[in-house]
C-alpha cells in the first residue's frame, strides 16, 4: 500500500475542499465528525492497551532465540532517543533561537520551566497548552496575540519530537529484523515521519498510531510496534518536552521580530519629523501671536472711548 501517496493526497484534498468554500463544508464538517468518532473509539482502545501489550510482548519474548538481545537492543533504542531529544531540545533549538534573536535562549527555558514538567508528567502536549500560555506571558513577556495563535497551531501541527523518534523507531524495527535500508527507504523515512507528525494527536502515544504508516511506507513488519508501545511511556514524555518547547521557542521568536519591526517603524516616523522653517513672508525676528494684536501700535487715547460710549 502506498501510504505516503494517501498522505499527500488527503492534504491536497483538504486543500481544495478549502478552496470551495461554502459548497465544500458539509464534506470537511463530515472528516470533522468522522476524526472525532475515530478519536473515541482510540481512546477506548488505550483502556485495554496494558492487557493487551503485556500479552503481544509476551509472544514476542517467546518468538526471540535470545531475549538478552532484544532488552539490550530496547535499551539502545531508549537511549538512542532519549540522545536525540536531548540534542535537539538543549542545543539545537536553543541556538537557533539565539542566532535569531541575540537573546539568552537557557533564561527562556527557565520561564518555561513548569509547562515542561508538566509536558514530561501528562505526555500531552494539548493538556499542557493552558500552562504553556501563562508561563510564555508571565515569565517571558510574550503578547498574548502572539501566544494565543501560535501555541495552539504548535500544539497540533509540531511535533519535532515524535518526527525524531519515528525515524528512529523505524530503523530499530528494520536492524531487529536484520533487514538492510538503502537510501531511498531512507528519505522515505524522512519524508513520511514529518508528513506524518504533522497530523499525530495531542494525546499520549500519539506518535505510535502514525508508527504504522512509516513502517508502511518502506515494507517494514508493522507487528513489532508491540516492542515500542511496551517503552513509549518513558520515550513519548521526552517526544511531549521536545514538542511544547519548540512551540515556545516559536512563539519567542515571533515576539522578538514583532518587536524589532515595531520598532524600526516607530524610528522611521520619528525621522519624518522636522522643525517648520519661517515662511518667505514672515521676518526673522518677528514674534508669533495673533495677528489682531500689534504691540507696537499706540494706545488710543482716553477720549475716543468716551465718545464710542456716548455713541
Amino acid at each position: 500500500m502506498n501510504i505516503l501517496g494517501l498522505v499527500v493526497f488527503a492534504i491536497v484534498f483538504g486543500i481544495a475542499l478549502r478552496k470551495l468554500g461554502p459548497e465544500g463544508e458539509n464534506l470537511i464538517k463530515f472528516f470533522n465528525s468522522f476524526n472525532e468518532a475515530t478519536m473515541v473509539l482510540v481512546s477506548w482502545i488505550m483502556w485495554y492497551a496494558p492487557l493487551g501489550i503485556m500479552f503481544l510482548v509476551a509472544g514476542k519474548i517467546v518468538e526471540m532465540e535470545d531475549v538478552v538481545v532484544l532488552f539490550t537492543s530496547l535499551g539502545k533504542y531508549i537511549c538512542c532517543c532519549i540522545l536525540g531529544h536531548f540534542i535537539h531540545g538543549f542545543i539545537f533549538l536553543p541556538a537557533i533561537y539565539f542566532v535569531f534573536t541575540r537573546r539568552n535562549p537557557y533564561r527562556f527555558l527557565w520561564g518555561i520551566f513548569t509547562a515542561l514538567a508538566t509536558a514530561f508528567g501528562t505526555s500531552s502536549s494539548s493538556a499542557t497548552l493552558p500552562l504553556m500560555m501563562k508561563c510564555v506571558e508571565e515569565n517571558n513577556g510574550v503578547s498574548k496575540h502572539i501566544s494565543r495563535f501560535i501555541l495552539p497551531i504548535g500544539a497540533t501541527v509540531n511535533m519535532d519530537g515524535a518526527a525524531l523518534f519515528q525515524c528512529v523507531a523505524a530503523v530499530f524495527i528494520a536492524q531487529l529484523n536484520n533487514i538492510p535500508l538503502n537510501f531511498i527507504q531512507v528519505i522515505t523515512i524522512l519524508v513520511t515521519a514529518t508528513a506524518s507528525s504533522v497530523g499525530a494527536a495531542g494525546i499520549p502515544a500519539g506518535g505510535v498510531l502514525t508508527l504504522a504508516i512509516i513502517l508502511e511506507a518502506v515494507g517494514l513488519p508493522t507487528n513489532d510496534i508491540s516492542l515500542i508501545l511496551a517503552v513509549d511511556w518513558l520515550v513519548d514524555r521526552t517526544c511531549t518536552v521536545l514538542n511544547v518547547e519548540g512551540d515556545a521557542f516559536g512563539a519567542g521568536l515571533l515576539q522578538v521580530y514583532t518587536e524589532k519591526t515595531m520598532g524600526k517603524a516607530d524610528g522611521e516616523e520619528l525621522m519624518e519629523i522636522k522643525t517648520d522653517a519661517p515662511g518667505p513672508g514672515k521676518a526673522v525676528g518677528e514674534e508669533e501671536g495673533s495677528p489682531l494684536i500689534k504691540r507696537d501700535s499706540p494706545l488710543p487715547a482716553v477720549g475716543s472711548f468716551e465718545k464710542e460710549s456716548v455713541m
